[in-house]
């Protein structure tokens, strides 16, 4: 079955980062509501400020301070605020690609002194399970011809470009780490290539 999703709704939402477009999208891959948060006049620009942004309920919602998602979906809205023009995807990813569940048990794997890569493969998965194919569907729809991506991630980098997405630039999206989520952001750094400095730098 051929990929595609179709955009369904667009609605303005106002934000305290500023009025964002919403685009509703439904697909046939995983038959979950994945959303764009649309910033300006993005159709038919280069190098368009783009996040794509894998959902995290503990961080996102209830401001858990064991990740620095919440921080980073925040950090990224202000950005594309000040570029005045971007694009916010959100994907329905939770716990990298693994689901709510599979997360809170991988939380209790760490606080028994696993790390959050040996936590999902404990547990049966990937370190990393997302996909970035519906990603790409959406930036094609909004026909961005460049991207300059939000992210510490190389990984996001090359799925992206694999899908045929020009990535013309990386945008840093380092948070200072806090007591909670220092473990977590230095596995990202050492385990996982997440170009987070000073996280990597940082003393035990």
């Amino acid at each position: 079955m051929k990929p595609k999703l179709e955009n369904l709704v667009k609605t303005p939402i106002p934000t305290e980062h500023g009025t964002f477009i919403l685009h509703y999208y439904s697909n046939n891959i995983d038959d979950k509501e994945h959303i764009a948060l649309v910033k300006g006049d993005v159709a038919h620009q280069e190098n368009v400020p783009v996040r794509i942004h894998s959902e995290c309920f503990t961080g996102d919602v209830l401001g858990s301070r064991r990740c620095d998602c919440g921080e980073q979906l925040a950090l990224a809205m202000a950005l594309i605020d000040q570029a005045g023009c971007g694009v916010l995807i959100y994907l329905r990813q939770e716990g990298r690609g693994i689901g709510l569940l599979k997360k809170l048990l991988a939380y209790n794997l760490q606080d028994q002194g696993m790390d959050t890569v040996d936590a999902n493969l404990h547990l049966g998965y990937q370190a990393d399970e997302r996909d970035y194919t519906i990603a790409a569907l959406m930036l094609d729809d909004l026909q961005i011809k460049s991207v300059e991506l939000i992210t510490n991630n190389p990984e996001k980098i090359d799925g992206l470009t694999h899908l045929g997405i020009r990535v013309s630039k990386r945008i840093p999206i380092e948070i200072p780490a806090n007591t909670d989520n220092l473990g977590y952001l230095k596995t990202k750094a050492n385990k996982m290539a997440h170009l987070l400095f000073q996280a990597k730098n940082e003393q035990d």
